[in-house]
């Protein structure tokens, strides 16, 4: 059986950090940035933050015992892999973040009903 909603909070979280510091890495490092990341920095940090705070408060309802932590080390393992081995790569990561994010979402709203 396959828990879909842990695999969405590591990606919501790991694609989250990624699109989140994505901007200060690229600087740092000089790597290239999109349109959206130069001209209107603030929307891929925002949705980064949404989608990294949704991945750990989801963690943080399913509780250290039942794979909280698991989400959180792998969530931070996807994203310095996101960022650090695909680069301009992780740009992708603008229409991931969301979309893991809003899936999560859903699912854990359909689990509280």
């Amino acid at each position: 059986m396959v828990d879909h909603l842990f695999l969405l909070a590591i990606g919501a979280l790991g694609w989250g950090t990624s699109l989140a510091t994505y901007r200060a890495l690229a600087a740092r490092n000089g790597w290239p940035m999109g349109t959206l990341q130069t001209e209107q920095p603030v929307v891929p940090i925002t949705l980064g933050v949404v989608s990294l705070g949704l991945g750990i408060a989801f963690a943080a309802a399913r509780g250290g015992m039942h794979g909280g932590w698991v989400i959180l080390v792998f969530g931070l393992a996807l994203a310095v892999f996101w960022s650090g081995f695909l680069r301009v790569g992780a740009q992708t990561a603008l229409l991931l973040a969301p979309f893991a994010a809003g899936l999560l979402l859903l699912g854990w709203a359909a689990t509280l009903v």
